[in-house]
């Protein structure tokens, strides 16, 4: 089998190999051949006889030759024009190496001695000529004498030249070479110490595009991103990008802060940023470096790394980093970054504390879409997956979602896979409905007030709520402020007016079992939102200033969930705010004041449910925007509660009552709920369907449970006797 041979173009060889690494580095080495070409020819050392056991023996000749040289004689001789040429920096050529020489300010000499060291990385040639220039086969790496004798011109210049190899050199103390002693000496002299490039730089100066293995657990390098849209709006994306550009190109410094939630989409303007001024992104973990036993370490790394690749330097989990104790190995970090001459951006959610850097920031804000900005990023993302939605329908996603540019492409993504699934299943209807893209936006948040509270899942309808007219009415109007939030702040300006107080909290308070609870459900079920009820025994605390702490990370987690905040039980932590009698006092009003604070902050809807009304401040009720009484059910409301009780699919007698029921058992409809349930029980066992006596041996276990006496009423009475096997 033979080949084919292809022709060449060699005009195209050339373009690929234009502004190679090597096209900056192989002129240098061509100068350093000349160098060593020189050195070896005149090299005053004597002739040996058996050049194969050169190092290995020394002679007597050898001796002598050595004593009859001067001490400040020069091997090699070399013509001092040759001399401090090696690295042509004076070119102006932008490589590597340049920027290495400009960032940490390296003399011609060191800038030399670096390709020196170079050298047998690119080609083993040159181990054979430092080992017969060292008279010693084991030298195969320039040593510190063999630099000097090379790169000096005479020995005064030597003895100037050897604090070039000192640990506060910039060579040495940015950790871009290191010496290494010989292993066959004790204690060598510095002139036997090898010089050696760190493994970063030779993969640097030889265009090797890959991370520092040591700063792959830490850093992630993002080339050719994509210019996505951003949260932060086409305008001020436009801003952030010429100021990037402009401060490339001047070689400026710039530090910003991106501040928002997790997952708002500040990773992805970064990418956007880099990707826009065709810069490298290199996204640091800080939290995970600087918990690193070797963290000083690394951080020299990745100052060499900055500046040999200068690119767009993206640092996040900074509000990590102040909760663990790395407050020296921070001021480290935040030290490099003053040093950086390029572009850093920095994110993390707590606000930007002035001081605690000692170089000028600006602060982004990222927020969730603005209602227009979000209204047209959902019809775009519908619009592409050919999801059809009219206008109402995008603006109830719109108002009823604070999500990102990226969660909304998400959420679009999952409602259509959902889609699918149910084609997939045989449903005709498998279109994205309203409610699949409100259930698929509200899997996009609430992950961190998943770990705080307890999701509720509202399976209630209106039809299964039984309330007099003006509670129901109640109820329809808070739902209303709700879908209708965004005409009056948005539309109306209201937004304007308040600086405060634009959540929507409502107080519903009622003997247990009224239908508080249920009354949640409906409203977050009539929203499309998550429900989460609030354990209180998990935020209050005995502890001072526990209770104010986990309420701050509920609320804060709250303000990315777009969901409803159910406090069950309210009265026993809003309460009265009592007269100061000792300190646990003050600390208790120090709590009701906070919650205060915090609920005046808020912006989304939170429920709070009580069954003593008058146990609530009054400045909680200054702050309400509804309070809805929930009475006990009369007769009648308790005969449509126990209508309402069964599902369709249970097997009632035609012959129970409900009439007789909501007359005889004058319990609320909670405990009507869990009656309905026990009797279905009782048939169950029985095998029958749910009749009469089964509900009242349920009525007469419900009375018992909660320690009531009961004669049964009009019911028939019932002697409770033991459940057939």
């Amino acid at each position: 089998m033979g080949f084919t041979s292809v022709p060449v173009d060699p005009d195209k060889l050339l373009t690929a190999r234009l502004n190679t690494p090597l096209d900056f580095i192989l002129p240098a080495l061509h100068r350093l051949d000349l160098m060593l070409d020189c050195a070896v020819r005149n090299m005053q050392a004597p002739q040996q006889e058996a050049a194969s056991f050169r190092g290995l023996y020394i002679s007597g000749e050898e001796v002598a030759h050595a004593l009859s040289q001067s001490p400040e004689a020069m091997p090699f001789a070399i013509d001092p024009a040759m001399i401090h040429c090696l690295s042509d920096t004076a070119s102006g050529q932008a490589s590597p190496l340049t920027a290495l020489i400009r960032h940490l300010g390296l003399s011609q000499f060191e800038a030399d001695l670096i390709i020196l060291a170079l050298a047998p990385e690119i080609n083993l040639r040159y181990e054979k000529v430092f080992a017969y220039l060292q008279d010693d086969v084991t030298r195969k790496r320039p040593t510190v004498e063999l630099a000097l004798n090379l790169l000096c011109s005479s020995a005064e210049e030597k003895l100037l030249l050897r604090n070039s190899f000192s640990l506060e050199s910039p060579l040495f103390r940015n950790g871009l070479a290191r010496l290494i002693p010989d292993p066959n000496q004790v204690e060598p002299p510095l002139l036997a110490y090898y010089l050696r490039l760190d493994d970063q730089v030779v993969r640097q100066l030889l265009g090797d595009p890959a991370l520092d293995s040591r700063l792959a657990p830490f850093c992630e390098i993002v080339r050719n991103g994509e210019q996505d849209a951003s949260p932060l709006g086409a305008a001020t994306t436009h801003t952030l990008a010429a100021l990037i550009q402009q401060s490339r190109e001047h070689q400026q410094s710039l530090r910003l802060y991106f501040q928002g939630a997790d997952g708002i989409g500040k990773r992805q303007t970064a990418a956007s940023l880099a990707a826009a001024s065709s810069a490298e992104l290199l996204m640091l973990d800080s939290a995970r470096l600087l918990e690193h036993g070797s963290a000083d370490d690394l951080l020299k790394v990745l100052v060499r790394e900055l500046r040999m690749r200068s690119p767009l330097l993206y640092i996040s989990s900074l509000d990590d980093v102040r909760q663990v104790n790395a407050a020296h190995r921070l001021t480290d970090l935040l030290d490099m970054i003053a040093e950086y001459e390029g572009v850093t951006i920095l994110a993390g959610r707590s606000a930007w504390v002035p001081g605690t850097a000692n170089f000028g920031i600006k602060v982004i804000s990222f927020d969730a879409l603005a209602f227009e900005e979000s209204q047209a990023c959902w019809k775009k993302e519908l619009q592409a997956l050919d999801v059809p939605l009219d206008e109402r329908e995008l603006e109830t996603l719109s108002s009823r979602f604070r999500l990102t540019s990226a969660q909304i492409k998400s959420a679009s993504a999952s409602a259509v896979l959902n889609s699918r699934w149910k084609a997939a299943a045989g449903d005709d209807s498998a279109a994205p409905s309203l409610e699949d893209l409100c259930a698929s936006a509200r899997g996009q948040c609430g992950y961190e007030l998943g770990r705080l509270a307890k999701k509720i899942e509202p399976n209630y309808t209106w039809k299964d709520i039984i309330l007099p007219p003006d509670p129901t009415q109640q109820l329809r109007e808070i739902c209303a402020q709700a879908e209708y939030r965004q005409l009056v702040f948005g539309t109306w300006g209201f937004d304007s007016k308040l600086s405060l107080g634009k959540g929507l909290n409502i107080l519903f308070s009622g003997p247990p079992g009224t239908g508080k609870t249920m009354a949640a459900e409906v409203i977050a079920r009539h929203l499309h939102l998550d429900l989460y009820r609030i354990d209180l025994s998990q935020v209050v605390s005995k502890y001072i200033g526990e209770s104010e702490k986990n309420l701050d990370k509920i609320f804060t987690a709250a303000e990315s969930s777009n969901a409803i905040l159910f406090f069950d039980e309210a009265d026993s932590l809003f309460g009265k705010r009592s007269e100061v009698r000792d300190s646990h006092d003050r600390y208790a009003n120090l709590e009701v004041s906070y919650l205060l604070q915090k609920m005046e902050e808020y912006q989304g809807t939170s429920i709070l449910a009580t069954n003593l009304k008058q146990n609530l401040d009054e400045a909680f009720m200054r702050r309400l925007q509804a309070v809805v009484e929930f009475p006990f059910p009369d007769e009648q409301y308790r005969t449509r509660i126990w209508q309402c009780a069964f599902p369709t699919d249970a097997p009632v007698d035609a012959d129970v009552d409900f009439a007789l029921l909501g007359r005889s058992i004058p319990l609320a409809g909670g405990n009507i709920k869990n009656m309905a349930l026990a009797a279905a029980f009782y048939a169950a066992s029985d095998g029958e369907s749910i009749g009469l006596r089964h509900l009242v041996r349920a009525a007469h276990r419900e009375h018992q449970k909660i320690g009531r006496s009961w004669d049964g009423g009009e019911l028939p009475h019932l002697t409770l006797l033991p459940m057939s096997a």
